[in-house]
Order: C-alpha cells, then sequence, then structure tokens
C-alpha cells in the first residue's frame, strides 16, 4: 500500500489581521506602481537581458578577486561592464584578476549556491546581494541563515571578504508609496541581518542605507538612478565605488 506522506512538524500559520493589510499594502502598491510607470518592468527586462558580468584576466594577476551576488554585481543599469562595480575595480587596479559568479535575480540563497562552486584562495570576496530578498519577501527568518552562510563561505574562499548589499530599495523611482514604505522596512531588516553576520563573523561590511534626505540616489535621482528606476546607472556604480574603498578597505590591497 502506498505510504502517507509525513505529517509536517510545524503547525499551519494562521492568516491574522496583520497579514491581511500588509497584502493589501503590497497589491495597492503594486497597482500605483504600475499604474504610474508601467514602462519601468518592460525597462527593467531589456537592461537585465542586455547586462553582462565583468571579468578580467591579466596575464601575472598581482590579486585575485571573487565576485558574487546579484544584478548588481552583473552590472545591470550600467552602460558597459567596464562602468560595473566589477569593471571599475578592473579599471582601477588592471592587474587584479577578477572572477564574476553572478546572475540576475539572485537573492542569497543563490548567493551560497554560487560560492558553493566556487574555488579557494582569493584575495578578495566581493558579495553584492540582498535586493531581491527585499522584492521578493524573503522571510528574515529564511534569510537570516542564509546570509550567515554566505559570509561563513565567502570567508572560506578568501582571505578578505566584503558584503554590500543594496541601499534602501524603497528609495527607488521603481516604487510610489505604500509599497515604497514597505521597501524601505525591509530593506532597514535586511541590513541588520547583514551587519549583525558580518561583525559576528568579522568580515567588512559597506552600509549604502541613508535616511531619504541623506541619499544621493534620491538627491541625485535622475544621475545616479538607471532608466528603470531601480538599479544604478553607471554614475551610481561609481558611487558605490567610492562607498566601497572608503568602507571596504581596497586602498589597503594596493593600487595595482
Amino acid at each position: 500500500m502506498p505510504q502517507r506522506p509525513p505529517a509536517s512538524s510545524s503547525a499551519p500559520r494562521l492568516i491574522t489581521p496583520r497579514h491581511v493589510a500588509l497584502v493589501a499594502a503590497v497589491a495597492a502598491g503594486a497597482l500605483l506602481t504600475t499604474a504610474c510607470a508601467p514602462w519601468r518592468l518592460w525597462s527593467t527586462a531589456e537592461l537585465a537581458r542586455d547586462a553582462q558580468p565583468y571579468t578580467a584576466h591579466p596575464a601575472n594577476p598581482t590579486r585575485r578577486v571573487l565576485v558574487v551576488g546579484d544584478s548588481t554585481a552583473v552590472g545591470t543599469g550600467a552602460t558597459s561592464p567596464v562602468q560595473s562595480l566589477p569593471g571599475l575595480i578592473g579599471q582601477h587596479h588592471p592587474q587584479w584578476h577578477i572572477d564574476n559568479l553572478a546572475a540576475n535575480g539572485a537573492k542569497f540563497a543563490d548567493v551560497v549556491q554560487q560560492l558553493e562552486r566556487a574555488e579557494a584562495g582569493y584575495d578578495l570576496v566581493l558579495v553584492l546581494a540582498g535586493g531581491n530578498d527585499v522584492i521578493r519577501f524573503t522571510p528574515p527568518d529564511t534569510l537570516r541563515p542564509q546570509v550567515q552562510r554566505t559570509v561563513a563561505l565567502a570567508r572560506q574562499k578568501g582571505e578578505r571578504v566584503v558584503v554590500m548589499p543594496c541601499g534602501d530599495v524603497g528609495n527607488a523611482p521603481f516604487f510610489k508609496p505604500p509599497l515604497s514604505w514597505v521597501m524601505s522596512r525591509r530593506s532597514e531588516t535586511l541590513h541588520t541581518l547583514v551587519q549583525q553576520a558580518a561583525a559576528g563573523q568579522q568580515v567588512r561590511y559597506v552600509r549604502l542605507l541613508r535616511p531619504r534626505s541623506q541619499d544621493p540616489f534620491v538627491t541625485r535621482s535622475t544621475e545616479l538612478n538607471a532608466a528603470d528606476g531601480l538599479h544604478p546607472s553607471s554614475a551610481g556604480y561609481e558611487e558605490w565605488y567610492r562607498e566601497l574603498v572608503a568602507q571596504g578597505g581596497l586602498a589597503g590591497m594596493g593600487h595595482r
């Protein structure tokens, strides 16, 4: 006789008024977003389709760098791969070998898989991720161990590790209230989890999260945001690069 599948060990979750309110807010925000700017959805797909991860393989490298993560590690939104964040690293450090395993749409769970198939022995591992976990509502209790596992694996692969989650997703022109408010709260949660994991495992954490009045992606929105209103532009990635140098310790690795 066929065996009955084992019962789940966890009780089913009840739908509370809070859940209903959250879903209603998200649905209303989604309607407002698509009603105000439906072309942004098409633009995002176009940018992702055209983006190619930057890599560099000089003959006699002085450093070896591994980049993992999502579309911001691919460079989606930049005019060309050399204007992405990994590309800017390559321009400033032409003798650095750069491998890039990032993929559009990747969440932290996917970054774990990227690191699992990567070789060890890198001088630097740069992790650029988190935005898709914010947008696609990865629960914090699910995200926390994924972030911790990512950091642990990155430490196994490289001498130095820098974790650089995106800034406040709610400040992106792509989103409108009330959905932007939800995205901002989720961005704060993401940064809390990443900061805790980085501190616990003694790796560098680059904080791009800013109050709205101090966020350059708000005050210089047209310049720093790509056409889709979701990804950084080439100038936006230059802003990220400056933060990476300032907070991520790249200066200590030498110019070449």
